[in-house]
């Protein structure tokens, strides 16, 4: 299979996600429980096998980062996006770097109209400029300690695949160095905005359209009570069966992206998933999640132990996934 048929044919699965479709809960999104980690290293990785290889999506619990560190990063955020627009446009994003702010400007193709949501997007290499120090004193060091927390953590989880995979030891710690100045790990800290009472919501209005993400594998905070997260896997694509993942203060939700699933073969899924407008009887407040997406170093070659797909850089293979988006 060449590239250009691999990366069309995914463009062409996500146009045709942008339906309301149906909620079912008939899924399960897996818990799993990483305390004693090292001592429970080869449990804990059949049951990330097992969760990752079924819908491509699983909650970690007893994940080693305290709470008060996410609840400081959330708090953080909030202040960033109380920020007035001119200061916040003082850093605004570096465009393909992933580092800095945006606001409605991501397009999915499976909807075509902007994600209702603003970002600020950490990313090492890049960053020069984008630090609000000026108005949020210490907002840099806690949140490249925070980001430095989460690549950790990201890399236990990979490392449990790549025994899975037969890849060396080291191997996805190698491929996210955050000393290579070819390093494109990202934080993003993501504020949903809030929708008046008075308003009606367009059905082609989502708070983030369906999609697949790019990375080897998110991990994604969210705050109880601000639900509204949806995956779809597997055969449900087909009949938009969409399965609710519930936020808790306490569990980090993590799914498998693209990057990975070329890495593995295709033996693990990245499956589509949204986050859908507040409905009738919902709560219409803001809502606020942050982001680790792990993705491989751009000079890293990307390729499977099974060779199903011919060899690429990481920097390729995003640049051909963004360039993609564009050819509908």
């Amino acid at each position: 299979m060449t590239d250009s048929t691999y990366l069309l044919g995914e463009l062409a699965k996500e146009s045709r996600m942008g339906g309301a479709g149906t909620e079912t809960s008939a899924r399960e999104i897996r818990r799993i429980d990483l305390s004693d980690f090292d001592a429970r290293r080869e449990q804990i990785t059949e049951e990330l096998w097992e969760a990752a290889t079924d819908i491509g999506f699983f909650q970690l619990v007893n994940h080693g980062i305290d709470q008060d560190s996410i609840d400081q990063a959330f708090t953080d955020a909030a202040a960033f996006f109380a920020l007035p627009t001119q200061t916040k446009a003082r850093h605004s994003l570096k465009k393909g770097l992933n580092a800095g702010w945006e606001s409605m400007t991501q397009v999915r193709p499976s909807i075509a109209t902007p994600d209702q949501k603003e970002s600020y997007q950490l990313t090492r290499p890049h960053m020069e400029g984008l630090w609000p120090q000026d108005v949020l004193p210490g907002f840099q060091e806690r949140t490249l300690g925070f980001e430095a927390r989460c690549r950790s953590l990201a890399m236990d989880v990979l490392g449990c695949f790549a025994d899975k995979l037969g890849l060396p030891d080291g191997f996805f710690v190698r491929a996210h160095d955050p000393r290579s100045e070819q390093y494109q790990s990202t934080l993003r800290m993501l504020h949903y905005f809030a929708v008046p009472d008075d308003v009606e919501i367009p059905a082609d209005v989502w708070r983030a359209g369906a999609h697949t993400d790019f990375d080897c594998l998110t991990l994604l905070f969210q705050r109880a009570g601000q639900g509204g997260l949806q995956v779809c896997p597997g055969k449900e694509a087909e009949a938009q069966e969409w399965t609710p993942v519930e936020p808790a203060d306490d569990a980090i939700t993590c799914n498998i992206g693209d990057m990975l699933m070329r890495w593995s073969d295709d033996r693990l899924p990245s499956n589509f998933h949204r986050v859908k407008s507040p409905g009738p009887d919902e709560t219409r407040s803001a809502r606020y999640s942050i982001a680790f997406f792990a993705q491989a170093d751009r000079d890293v070659v990307i390729e499977g132990p099974r060779r199903r797909y011919p060899p690429i850089s990481a920097a390729d293979y995003i640049q051909q996934r963004i360039a993609a988006n564009f050819a509908r």
